[in-house]
């Protein structure tokens, strides 16, 4: 069992350690969290609508957009919500938060929640969008990051590596960055590990060649760094020794990847759920690959298409909610994924579970019918027709779907013979299967990468 005991402040106290700082609102939260995840459902919703009542009163009373918006909707906003009531308020999508701009923007921050920072998103919806948060926000996001980590029960002694997104110069230095520790949040908290930093728009070969001089001992990237990676691995027969774990974030994770990092490396991937405007929404538990919603800073809904709650099992539009910013209030918000509820966790958290992340709308098929599907395409049926570094298929019409891909190996007919094949079994009401070789299939402008878009 790994031990991790507090940075005192005090000479010569080091157990039980004197915590000073930001560090004492981390571990307060934390003393809470501990409580609370054990609580019922009704338990967390209550505590929930009383934190969103004050929010929502908030919001009308200091927000212009919430001001006009909810103007007609018919109850007391003053009093304590109730959970119907709750849902009688209108979605907000992030087309209406990209129109509303500054009205979005509370007139009358507290000034307790500390001082606001600007977040602006990727876009990668194609909807770029900014919003205010508190350095409040920040405290929260924090505490829950050390929980997740808590949770997994990670030896912060051990050295981190991190393969991300950067707007920094040094995105392009093959030799990336070194840090004497994991950095915030568990800097000055506790006493950690290096921490080495590599920019996902390294090559896969450099990254791999970074890996082996560094051979850390977690390693955290996008699914489909690690999963290119782990191919890569695999492939030249390369070890990292020291890994015990591998974390995914920023993209949707899925079985194959799972097992890949497992035969490359003999480790397990923890993934998380978050989004650059909410942050944390759930984290995988530590004891199951389904994830627990994070209740004590989210309200997190799954809506069907006519906005009724899914039950546990079937899929959704993700409706979240963040608990504290009272700086640009976002009620209800449409993330744009998809998702499922499972069943309770027989872990014994109540904190809810979401069974399936399954991605964005974009990341649907589309039937000729107009109805759509989340598509399973056998990674490992293309890979055994012909070895590649990167495939994506691209739904262009209802009948089209271009296949696109980068491989070494020289293509022959009988190639694309069995690859249409395959594409026709998964999607049968596919008649035109073309193809396209290149050199690199770009990712997005923060580094993602996604194997399926539809563009109907």
């Amino acid at each position: 069992m790994t031990v991790h005991i507090p940075i005192s402040v005090l000479d010569n106290i080091v157990w039980p350690a004197v915590v000073g700082g930001k560090q004492t609102m981390y571990l307060a939260m934390l003393f809470q969290m501990e409580q609370s995840q054990w609580w019922s459902e009704d338990e967390l919703v209550s505590a929930q609508l009383g934190q969103l009542s004050l929010l929502l009163q908030h919001a009308v009373t200091t927000v212009p957009y919430y001001k006009k918006r909810y103007s007609e909707i018919p109850f007391d906003f003053s009093g304590r919500l109730t959970l119907n009531e709750w849902r009688r308020l209108p979605i907000l999508t992030r087309d209406d938060l990209q129109k509303a701009g500054n009205s979005m923007n509370s007139r009358a921050v507290p000034k307790r929640h500390g001082k606001l920072n600007g977040q602006h998103s990727s876009g990668s919806t194609g909807k770029p969008v900014s919003i205010k948060q508190t350095e409040l926000c920040g405290v929260f996001f924090r505490a829950l990051t050390l929980r997740e980590s808590l949770w997994h029960r990670r030896d912060m002694r051990g050295k981190q590596a991190v393969i991300r997104h950067s707007k920094e110069d040094l995105k392009i230095n093959p030799q990336g960055l070194k840090t004497s520790s994991w950095g915030v949040p568990f800097a000055g908290l506790y006493k950690t590990g290096p921490g080495v930093f590599m920019h996902s728009s390294v090559s896969i070969e450099d990254q791999a060649a970074w890996l082996l001089r560094e051979q850390p001992d977690y390693l955290l990237a996008y699914p489909s760094v690690l999963h290119e990676l782990a191919r890569y691995f695999i492939k030249h027969k390369l070890e990292l020794s020291c890994l015990k774990q591998t974390r995914s974030f920023g993209e949707t994770l899925d079985d194959v990847t799972r097992e890949t990092c497992r035969q490359a490396w003999g480790v397990t991937v923890v993934d998380g759920y978050s989004s650059q405007e909410i942050g944390n929404i759930a984290f995988q538990c530590p004891e199951h690959e389904h994830y627990h919603i994070q209740s004590e800073g989210v309200l997190v809904e799954i809506l069907d298409e006519a906005g009724n709650p899914c039950p546990p099992g079937e899929a959704g539009r993700v409706i979240v909610t963040p608990l504290h910013n009272f700086a640009t209030p976002l009620l209800r918000y449409a993330v744009g994924d998809y998702a499922e509820f499972g069943e309770a966790c027989d872990c014994g958290r109540g904190l809810p579970v979401i069974k399936r992340i399954l991605g964005r709308t974009r990341n649907m098929a589309t039937l000729p019918d107009g109805s759509k599907f989340w598509p399973s395409f056998g990674m490992d049926e293309f890979e055994r027709i012909i070895p590649f570094s990167q495939i994506q298929l691209v739904q262009r019409s209802f009948e089209h779907i271009e296949v696109r891909l980068v491989t070494d190996v020289d293509v022959t007919t009988e190639h694309e013979l069995a690859l249409a094949r395959h594409v026709r079994k998964r999607f049968d009401f596919v008649d035109q299967v073309t193809f396209s070789y290149l050199d690199e299939i770009p990712r997005s402008v923060t580094d993602k990468y996604e194997d399926f878009l539809s563009e109907v």
